[in-house]
């Protein structure tokens, strides 16, 4: 794992953009500390942000975006908090989804919708399938999200299918994964300096390339966007092998 700090990101164009980035959304919390304000002020803040990502994602040529916004570890959190936090999605689904339809986003859901509350999931269903024809970017949100519940699951519905042992390879198991059809995350990257997945996209991820920052998620504007993207472009992915120099 590699951390944005050290270094000011190069000014060229980019040169290679990743197809499918996902991003782990931290530090609302820590952003709205340092300003005196209540933890729900800094969630505020990151919803505001992810609108400029997702244009910059659109600018810069990244076809898929994959973002955590709640995971099912999040429940254990202060129950204002968590009903803040959930209320807020709702807000953000009504003014949001117009605009992301006319723009070209299609909306997946990666999660469980039983414990959200039923209001919020007619929003999330009714928000997946008026997009469901975009083709400009696909939006992944993770909500009420866990890896491995996400690779249990898959598990589960292979054997209530019937599926024989021969039968489970990786390409097929990958079609149980929530993100089926889709290609796994070419780059992740963690705001507010963590250097762990914490329960996200745990198979997807198994070659992906991480991107660590100190800066925190609201703070994350499209030059710092930018600047992971400029990191990616210079590393070499081997997907386990050598490239052929090295041979």
């Amino acid at each position: 794992m590699v951390s944005a700090e050290g270094g000011s990101a190069p000014t060229n164009e980019l040169d290679t953009v990743p197809q499918h980035v996902a991003i782990i959304m931290d530090g609302n919390g820590r952003w709205a500390r340092q300003r005196g304000l209540p933890r729900l002020a800094g969630h505020r803040a990151g919803t505001e942000n992810l609108r400029r990502i997702i244009q910059a994602c659109v600018d810069f040529g990244v076809k898929i975006l994959t973002i955590y916004a709640f995971s099912t570890e999040n429940w254990t959190r202060p129950q204002e908090e968590v009903g803040g936090l959930l209320a807020l999605m709702s807000r953000v689904i009504d003014r949001e989804l117009d605009n992301l339809r006319k723009n070209g986003v299609q909306i997946r859901h990666l999660g469980s919708l039983d414990e959200l509350p039923p209001d919020l999931q007619s929003k999330i269903r009714h928000a997946v399938q008026v997009t469901a024809a975009n083709d400009r970017l696909v939006l992944n949100v993770a909500l009420n999200y866990g890896g491995r519940r996400e690779i249990v699951g898959a598990a589960q519905r292979m054997m209530r299918e019937g599926l024989a042992p021969e039968q489970v390879t990786e390409q097929t198991f990958s079609r149980y994964l929530y993100t089926g059809g889709l290609p796994d995350p070419d780059l992740i990257i963690r705001t507010a300096g963590e250097m762990r997945l914490s329960n996200f996209l745990v198979w997807q991820a198994a070659y992906a390339e991480f991107y660590a920052t100190p800066t925190y998620w609201p703070d994350f504007d499209p030059k710092e966007f930018r600047k992971a993207l400029v990191a990616y472009g210079q590393r070499t992915r081997k997907f386990g092998g050598l490239p052929d120099a090295d041979r």
